[in-house]
Formats: structure tokens, sequence, C-alpha cells
């Protein structure tokens, strides 16, 4: 059961007028005046309403992909990691993502930025309430203390919409609660903006929970991605100091089980650092507070347990990254790729018939917390069957998602009333782990490569001890992976970090906004682009320009704003 229960306020700021006519001074049914909400339920209930925006979703369920918290569309399927999946002529705006070559009219693009700045408009609400119930006299105000507080959740939540919105467009305009609904020019670097917001929810929040309510905002929350906005920044000492200090506070990663991020009985837990709260069946909103951006991302076909929609499916190319060598280390050097490891695709209808899974490849353990593929055990679901699991393999390959997914035996409770593929599970944003390796790469880029091989290696240890799956009572893979003895250089250990960050973090959402921010997307896509295009020609031929490190801005608000919205350069 949630601890934060969304509520949605539609907020009517009404002009003063004058007017004879005494109906047309009556208050709308269903609609809360400024007057009425500037109390201290009022503020509450506002913030709520910011938090709310988190998992992506205004009302309804359908259709809040590209705002999804997991950003798996945006986040995924535009680098090497994930296939839009499903079939070709299915959401095909989708395609344009995963190809590099969307317009401004896709919608996934414009449900990103309405959602996002919805959430913002609910952060400025909160603020201007707050800062008039305080400066007041009339009601009772909040103690100084819990105002601060206040100010720290908003303009981390103000902060966190910003952080989405300009990793994929880039070029926003910022609104403040003190823009007075004025149309503003999407000209600046809105970077300091973030970061200064940030800095603020650091400085006002403490170490514990508001109102004791897990999914609130802390300053672990605040520091961890203080540190993450700044390590975008290249700055990587101040960027340290924040994640350090998330770090020191929390207990061991090496003793936090892998799959407890996963399982939707052992949320919020010691690695949860900032975590979207997903709710289903208690609520009363029939799943819109469940996790309805990722509602598409499960197997295709009516013998799986939850089976919608067969979208955001493994690349073959991350597959084989879970290989490793015979010291149990990842192949830097891109050999993964040499004989690949395609489980069933393309072979005939009768090498189907007699596939059995190879267990002699030598796989890091994440990969069957990661990917679905056949012959191995699916979580509770029993062994993963291959084609009839996937809606259509010639599009999106022989894998299927793990990570979004729960057991079968949690469907009952942790899924919304009559639509088992909107579940409670919540998302991480930022977990443990994560900020393990964004403080090795602080590290790495400090010339501390000692430090660096330690919390490298922290992740390695921990991921050493996931217990292998078993196919009748045998390993389903040569699993084996263990820390690095030495980061000889500082090029290695760059590399080494950033592999990590992809085997740790795969199908998450982190991978291309990594790219990007490494200045590495064109020759990583390009070359997976011609690894991946061996097997689906859709892919075959494609190249990254600047311009593909961002999407373009929605053509419709270019429109509403009669041109002082300016279009990202090359689209």
């Amino acid at each position: 059961m949630k601890h934060i229960k969304y509520i949605f306020f539609s907020i009517l700021i009404l002009s003063s007028v004058s007017c004879k006519k005494d109906f047309l001074s009556l208050n709308p049914q269903a609609e809360l005046t400024a007057e009425q909400l500037t109390t201290q339920d009022g503020v509450e209930g506002l913030l709520l309403g910011a938090y709310g925006l988190l998992n992506g979703n205004i009302n309804g369920t359908w259709g809040n992909y590209g705002a999804a918290p997991s950003q798996w569309l945006f986040g995924e399927v535009a680098s090497d990691n994930a296939h839009k999946g499903s079939s070709n002529g299915d959401q095909p705006p989708m395609n344009a993502i995963e190809q590099h070559s969307p317009t401004s009219t896709n919608d996934n693009l414009s449900n990103m930025y309405d959602r996002c700045f919805e959430g913002v408009q609910r952060c400025n609400n909160t603020l201007k309430v707050l800062a008039t119930l305080q400066s007041g006299s009339g009601a009772t105000k909040f103690s100084d203390s819990r105002a601060k507080e206040i100010q720290g959740e908003a303009r981390l939540l103000r902060a966190h919409y910003y952080f989405f919105l300009v990793r994929v467009f880039k070029m926003v305009p910022y609104v403040t609660e003190t823009s007075n609904g004025a149309i503003l020019p999407n000209d600046k670097d809105i970077y300091p903006n973030i970061i200064e917001d940030l800095q603020a929810a650091v400085a006002n929040l403490g170490t514990t929970k508001p109102k004791g309510q897990k999914g609130r905002m802390d300053k672990y929350a605040a520091q961890a991605y203080l540190g993450k906005v700044l390590l975008y920044q290249k700055r990587y000492a101040e960027a340290y100091a924040q994640l350090n200090a998330v770090i020191s506070a929390k207990g061991s990663l090496v003793d936090m089980p892998y799959a407890d991020n996963f399982d939707i009985t052992k949320e919020d837990g010691p690695e949860s650092i900032v975590a979207v709260q997903h709710s289903v069946g208690t609520d009363g909103t029939g799943g819109d507070n469940g996790n309805v951006g990722d509602m598409l991302n499960f197997p295709y076909g009516g013998v799986t347990p939850i089976n919608c929609c067969g979208f955001f499916q493994p690349t073959i190319d991350l597959a084989n990254a879970f290989k490793v060598d015979a010291s149990g280390l990842p192949l830097l050097d891109g050999s993964y790729r040499t004989d690949p490891y395609t489980s069933d695709l393309n072979l005939t209808t009768a090498q189907k018939a007699s596939y059995q899974v190879d267990r002699s490849i030598a796989f890091d353990p994440r990969i069957e917390s990661t990917i679905g593929r056949r012959g191995v055990p699916y979580r509770d679901w029993g062994i993963m069957a291959g084609d009839s699991w996937i809606r259509d393999a010639s599009n999106g390959g022989p894998f299927v998602a793990v990570k979004n997914s729960i057991e079968a035996s949690q469907i009952a409770s942790g899924t919304g009333p009559g639509m088992t593929n909107v579940t409670g599970l919540n998302v991480n944003l930022i977990r443990l782990s994560d900020v393990y390796l964004m403080a090795a790469e602080c590290a790495v880029e400090t010339n501390d490569l000692t430090t660096a091989l330690t919390l490298v290696n922290a992740v390695r240890l921990r991921a050493a001890k996931i217990a292998p799956t078993t196919i009748n009572g045998a390993p389903a893979a040569a699993y084996k992976v263990s820390p690095y003895p030495s980061f000889p250089n500082a090029t290695y250990a760059r590399n080494a970090v950033r592999f990590e960050r992809r085997l740790e973090l795969a199908m998450e959402g982190h991978r291309f906004f990594d790219l990007v921010r490494w200045g590495i997307a064109k020759q990583t896509l390009e070359s997976y682009f011609a690894f991946e295009g061996k097997y689906f020609n859709y892919l075959n031929g494609i190249t990254i320009e600047s311009r593909d490190e961002y999407f373009p801005l929605p053509q419709d608000q270019i429109d509403r704003s009669n041109g002082i919205l300016k279009q990202s350069p090359g689209y």
C-alpha cells in the first residue's frame, strides 16, 4: 500500500471583475479558488498534486508512454538497449523514435512535454500559494520548518520535471511561480535554474521523509539528484561531493539484494533514493495512479499471466553485452559481438521445435533480471517459451523485458482492476548503485582511479551474490562476475565505468542520455545499427547527426506560442 495518495486539483485563479449579476460571482462547481486553497490543507493538497505527475499521467491509463517515468522510449528504445517491439504497425510514431527520424508532430513528444510542464505548473502553484499563506495574517500558517520543507519538496520536483524536459528537448522555457502566465522564450540554458532549485532542496530538506511518508523527497534524494545534474554539467568534483554524501549515509550496497529493486513487495528499500510511487486497486482511481507508462511492455500472447502488448524488447546487442571472459569480466573491447547469441531468432520451424538453451555461455547473472530469454525461467511465470510470448520476433527480436514486470503470484494484489498490465510497481529514478557509478565516473574524471575501482567493484561484488537461475536444478548459463583487479589507466577505467552502467542499469531509462552526455552517441549508435541491422532491416544505414542527440519541440507548442518558442536546430 502506497504512503502517498495522489490528489489532482483543478485550480481557477479568479480575476477581480466588476459585474452587477450575482451569479457571475459564484465559484464554479468542482473547482477551487485561490482563496480556498490558501490554507495548510490546500497547500498540502497542491503539493501532492505535484507529486502526482511523477507517473506521467493526468487522467486515464492509455497513452502516457512518452511521459513514463521509466523513460523506456527516449532513454532505452532510442539507444542500443531496446527495440520498440510489438509489430511495425502498432504505435508507428515510436518507430521514428527508435530510428531517430521523429517529426515535431510525433505524439510521444507532445505527451512528454505536456505532462512535464503540467508537473512544473503544479510545483509553481504550490510555491505561489504557500508564499501567499505565509505572508498573510488571517489563516493559520505553517511552522517555519514545514514551510521550508514544502519549498524543498516542490523545488526538487520542479527540478525533476525540468531535467526530464531538458534531456529530451534541450532548449525549453523556464517558467516559475512568478512568471504570471507569460509565454517565455526557450533561448537560454536552464541547467543553472535546475541546479539552483536542487541546491535549495538540499538546504531545506532533512534526512527523514517529510510527514513520515515513503515516496517523499528528502535530503538524500536532493543530494543524489543534484549530484546527477552536476555530473551532466561535467562539474565532477562538486558532483562527487553530493553523491559521496549519499553513499556515506547509506548501508553497504554489497549487502542489498539486486532483485529487490524490481520486486513489488520490497519497494522503498534501502537502495531506493528517488522512486515514483505507484498505486492500484485501493486508491479509487481505477489504475490512474499505477505504472501506466509501462503498460504496453509485457509479453504478448494469451499464454502468459500478463499479455500486453509486446513492446520494449531488449536488443541482441544488449543480451550479448552480458557475456564475460574467463575471469568473469566484461568484454570491453566489443568482442561480445563475435559469434553472437540470438536465442531462436530466424531458426526454421523444425529447429525451433527442438530448441534447447545453450547453458555453456558465460554470462553475468544480471542478464536474467533484465532479459527474458527462451528456455530460461521468467520470474515465477515458468519457462520463457519463445515466439508464443512475442508479438513479432522479426520486428522486435527474441527477447522480452523483465524489470518492469511482476510475479504472477502478485498480480491479484499488484495490478489495476480489470487491467493486469497496469501494475503498482514503483519506478526507481535514482537508486544507490546508480549513485555509486555516478560517483565512480566523477572519480575517474578527477583522476582518482583507486576510488573509482572500489565503487565499481562494490556494484560487481553485489552482482556476484545473485543466485544462479536454474533449470531442473542446473544453472541456465555459466554465470560468473568478478571484481576488476585494477584500473591501469583512466581510459580503461572510463570504459569500465560506462560498461558497468549499461549492465547494472539496462532497461531503466538511462542509456541514451548517458551516450549523449559522454559525447559518444554517434559512434556507439552507428556501430550498433551496423550490428543489429544484420537482423532487423529497418535499422540498416541509420546515421546519427548532432540534432539526433535531442528531439524536436512539439509543433503545437510552437504554434500556440505565436513564434516565441523556436524549434531545435536541425528540425
